[in-house]
């Protein structure tokens, strides 16, 4: 091909909720390239699920012309949706049949002829590692397998323009990197377009070009080394013998001459205002920062012209000033030769460890390592089949009830409802807490205003954008003011602007005296942490400080390895292990 794979030309979407008229897509035009990977980026409600959507002939626009493959997509969409495949961010597995039957389920739906089917699957499933798992039940794969899987049910007949939107969330590092290893292999050996959004930026420098979205608006297109330049001059690496990495991000993010500051490791990578140039002295006082503060320049990276770009608030967030009650024990949760059996399955084999009072601890490992299990266990939501837990000083085999009124829970999946309105789950929940009157009202409105959700007081929260979900769902677990914060990837998803603002109420909560306990599958968040235990089929793999991750990790190519590397190490080198 030498014409635009996916060509868009002035096209409007709006979609009307209740009394809200939201304008998802607004002049948009573009076109992508053939035969390489784009990347559609952008914060939450730019408008990236409705150009996959109006793209695959699922939604009609409102105006404006779309070519895909040289077809007129309004003209002509079920020859569009022949020729593409589509795998959208809840891709429509079915649980209760078989990968098999996954597979042939979605060749009868794409008409793949009943000859071609075995040689497709093998080569499907070779590509995938799903091979030994062809006869299980997909409810009962991880969430990386899960993934694969519907990535090769949008591969069962092989398409020449395929859309992924967010492939890649709630999937570990070592999962994700194999997602793209399968995407790379499809574009080389097969000639194929792809058109993939993502909320991680670390992944949009691997495309050969990017979309940048805001608010249905198109801002830019080009390499991703091409939006850099707007912040040359302006990266820096700070670190301080001093502080912690928490500690030393705080009082950046308060000097007026940085715009943005991020924990990087044991240090802060920070975004500047304005160039800065010369030497070290200069620097630190073109910043205003004292000589303790080491300053070195560093190259900039997509994420920060991303957020030079969007960011267009300071960095203080409305405080979430709750008052925890104060807590006697030092040792807030303490877990000792801890086990949950499913049947003759053991998913979580005794785990040892201990969090203290305002301590953030990481809970880390692969899709299906025994994270979420080992979660609603501390949480009271699932029995212990063998060994003790005891949170805020209860043991949760006798007095459940009386540790959960201490503990607040952000579940990995959206879980409040959906049919109800934002300020109606706020009021169920807050009084399921058992708040009321004054107080209740109280917390009511503290977590409208503290939340920026004020404007959103009458909608669904099922209409909601994920990052307005997020914050739903953080307000809900805080409006009892909870002594101990149960985390259960609460960042999935969401765009670095909503991950920034996360943590520093994260932190701030920490402070306060509040204990967290926290997963992720991004790495960088783990830096944020000031302990941490990764976790492999049910086991205990390593435990410490970030630092110490890394420094097990660390080898003469990769001396100094990020925590994405640590882990990929620690997890392949265990499962080297496990085959000798």
């Amino acid at each position: 091909m030498t014409k635009p794979a996916l060509m868009f030309s002035g096209v409007d979407k709006t979609f009307v909720s209740g009394k809200r008229s939201i304008q998802a897509l607004n002049n948009v035009s573009f076109e992508i390239k053939p035969g390489q990977v784009t990347g559609l980026i952008g914060p939450d409600s730019a408008g990236k699920t409705t150009i996959m959507r109006v793209a695959a002939g699922l939604l009609i626009p409102d105006k404006g012309c779309i070519h895909a493959l040289d077809l007129d997509v309004l003209a002509e969409p079920l020859a569009v949706q022949s020729q593409i495949g589509y795998m959208p961010q809840r891709f429509g597995l079915y649980e209760d049949l078989s990968v098999q039957e996954n597979l042939d389920l979605y060749a009868d739906l794409q008409n793949l002829a009943e000859k071609d089917r075995y040689q497709r699957y093998q080569q499907l499933m070779q590509i995938t590692g799903l091979t030994p798992f062809m006869n299980r039940l997909a409810g009962k794969l991880s969430g990386g397998m899960k993934q694969k899987l519907g990535l090769a049910c949008s591969l069962v007949r092989l398409p020449k323009l395929l859309l992924l939107d967010e492939p890649t969330v709630g999937v570990d590092p070592v999962s994700r990197r194999e997602l793209w290893q399968i995407i790379y292999q499809q574009v080389k050996d097969e000639g194929m377009t792809v058109l993939l959004s993502t909320a991680y930026l670390d992944e949009a420098e691997r495309c050969s070009e990017v979309i940048l979205m805001h608010e249905g608006k198109l801002l830019g297109q080009g390499k991703p080394g091409d939006f850099s330049h707007i912040v040359q001059n302006r990266t820096f690496s700070v670190s301080s013998k001093h502080d912690t990495p928490r500690q030393l991000q705080k009082k950046l993010s308060q000097n007026k001459n940085i715009f943005d500051a991020l924990i990087e490791g044991e240090n802060v990578r920070i975004v500047t205002r304005k160039n800065i140039q010369g030497k070290k002295q200069e620097i630190n006082t073109q910043l205003d920062l004292a000589k303790e503060f080491n300053v070195t320049p560093t190259p900039p990276r997509f994420e920060d012209a991303f957020i030079a770009k969007l960011k267009v608030t300071d960095n203080k967030y409305s405080s979430v000033s709750i008052q925890p009650h104060v807590m006697q024990e030092k040792e807030v949760i303490s877990v000792i030769n801890l086990q949950r059996k499913f049947g003759d399955f053991v998913a979580v084999n005794n785990i040892n460890f201990t969090v203290q009072r305002g301590e953030i601890f990481g809970l880390l490992g692969a899709n299906g390592a025994g994270k979420s299990t080992t979660f609603r266990m501390l949480c009271g939501l699932l029995p212990v089949s063998e060994g003790s837990v005891a949170v805020a000083g209860h043991d949760l085999r006798h007095a459940s009830h009386k540790a959960r009124n201490r503990i607040g829970y952000m579940a990995q999946k959206f879980s409040l409802y959906v049919n109800l309105s934002v300020l109606q789950n706020l009021q169920f929940f807050s009084s399921a807490y058992g708040l009321k009157g004054k107080q209740q009202k109280q917390r009511l409105q503290w977590a409208l205003e503290t939340f920026d959700l004020k404007d959103y007081a009458d909608a669904n929260a099922g209409d909601l954008a994920i990052g307005y979900k997020q914050r739903l769902s953080f307000a809900a677990a805080l409006m009892h003011e909870p002594d101990i914060l149960f985390l259960d990837e609460p960042t999935s998803g969401v765009d670095p602007l909503a991950r920034r603002e996360f943590w520093q109420r994260a932190n701030e909560l920490s402070e306060a005296g509040v204990t967290i306990l926290v997963t992720t599958h991004f790495m960088e968040e783990a830096n944020y942490c000031d302990r941490l235990l990764i976790m492999a089929d049910g086991k205990e793999l390593a435990a410490g400080t970030p630092q110490a991750m890394k420094q097990l990790a660390s080898t003469e190519f990769n001396p100094d390895p990020t925590m994405e590397d640590a882990f990929i190490y620690l997890i392949e080198k265990r499962n080297r292990e496990a085959e000798q």
